[in-house]
């Protein structure tokens, strides 16, 4: 149990640092940081569960005033501002990055990483940041969509990353991975 709570926060503040690098702040309020990347690798690492519960707690801090977020942006405002979609979709992002690294039986451990990545840190937290925009933005989800564009190649350069961080966990520290049991552990590299 105190193993758990321990990488759950250790993640949490992973995010969290992740988001302390400068953003580049685009017209639309929206900045591009490396805070996704945080969420791709909780999932990928810890995996669905506590790689969501991770981002939940995250979340929660930003909640009570914490500030965590890319630009050292904390509090209740974070939630209804053009990135409230992203931040929202986080727990949800990390859920499916780690639900699909867990049932992906892909070779080489890296390649899951990067789908599971994609999958979850790119469409689905696209899909919440989306929505998010339309609503605060007042556009159609079109126009979100359309706004949304400028982060894909950064988004898959950031999935990338992470595959080749869990290629390397599987190689040097393969009990890092939970996800990888030890039957897959050596045919996986």
């Amino acid at each position: 149990m105190e193993r758990n709570i321990a990488q759950i926060s250790l993640f949490a503040a992973l995010i969290a640092a992740l988001g302390l690098m400068p953003p580049l702040m685009m017209g639309f309020g929206v900045p591009i940081s490396a805070q996704s990347m945080g969420v791709m690798i909780a999932g990928t690492i810890l995996g669905a569960r506590k790689g969501a519960a991770a981002a939940a707690l995250l979340l929660l801090l930003v909640a009570i005033g914490l500030p965590m977020m890319s630009g050292g942006r904390g509090g209740l405002g974070v939630f209804v501002s053009p990135t409230g979609g992203f931040a929202l979709g986080f727990p949800f992002a990390a859920w499916v990055t780690g639900k699909v690294v867990e049932t992906l039986p892909l070779k080489p451990v890296g390649l899951a990483a990067a789908i599971g990545s994609v999958l979850g840190g790119v469409v689905t937290l696209y899909a919440f940041g989306i929505v998010g925009m339309s609503i605060v933005l007042d556009k159609t989800l079109a126009e979100a969509l359309a706004l949304s564009i400028v982060f894909l190649p950064g988004d898959f350069v950031k999935a990338g990353v992470v595959g080749v961080i869990a290629q390397s966990l599987a190689r040097v520290y393969p009990q890092a991975l939970p996800w990888c049991d030890s039957n897959t552990r050596i045919s996986r590299l």
